[in-house]
């Protein structure tokens, strides 16, 4: 029996470095089916070709990043497996990305037959990541839980619900200043830089009960 092809969708926004990652793939026998520049684009692809995995840069320029991209996606029905692609090497950012649903994180200066390798293992389901950078996500969540306090747990439902500031705080009978205040902590501790990041954190880790 014919063993199954890979496919994959290379999202970059780079022509050239997305050039190279092709190549390097079509070299190691995958079969690439798409490729974008922008992670919108890269969402559209994904949902018209269906790869078994996508992989994408972090940082794609303007528009949503690699982990927007990897929400979308891993939204999407039968989602693909996601394969992070990247020079950035930050525990936050590896982090943020598994967070998302990445299935592995890899740095662009990996040996080329590294990538291929990671490609084939994220389409079996494997999580793809060096001996290194999964000690340093272990290390971080370990460090990095969160203690949201009752009043904090409350706004951050009602924020993850849509609600408007003014919404909330007439809901549970306080200031809109006080609102703003508790959201300054939420954020702090999620480290999440708006409502939409802070409610996306919280429902990943499981924070909205």
């Amino acid at each position: 029996m014919t063993e199954h092809a890979v496919t994959a969708v290379v999202v970059d926004d780079h022509p050239i470095t997305r050039l190279g990652v092709v190549t390097m793939l079509q070299q190691h026998g995958i079969v690439v089916v798409g490729e974008a520049g922008t992670g919108e684009d890269g969402v559209a692809v994904v949902a018209q070709h269906r790869p078994d995995v996508l992989v994408t840069d972090l940082r794609l320029g303007a528009g949503i990043d690699g982990v927007g991209v990897t929400e979308q996606v891993r939204a999407l029905p039968s989602p693909p497996a996601v394969l992070v692609l990247t020079t950035y090497d930050e525990d936050r950012d590896i982090v943020r990305a598994v967070e998302a649903g990445a299935a592995g994180y890899l740095l662009k200066d990996a040996p080329p037959d590294q990538l291929g390798r990671a490609v084939r293992d994220a389409a079996r389901g494997l999580t793809v990541l060096t001996p290194d950078l999964a000690r340093r996500v272990v290390t971080h969540l370990q460090e990095g839980r969160v203690s949201l306090s009752a009043r904090e747990s409350q706004i951050l439902a009602l924020v993850a619900d849509g609600r408007s500031n003014r919404d909330i705080a007439r809901a549970l009978v306080i200031s809109e200043a006080t609102v703003k205040t508790h959201l300054v902590h939420i954020f702090t501790k999620l480290d999440a830089s708006s409502r939409t990041e802070a409610a996306a954190i919280a429902r990943r880790r499981g924070l909205l009960g």
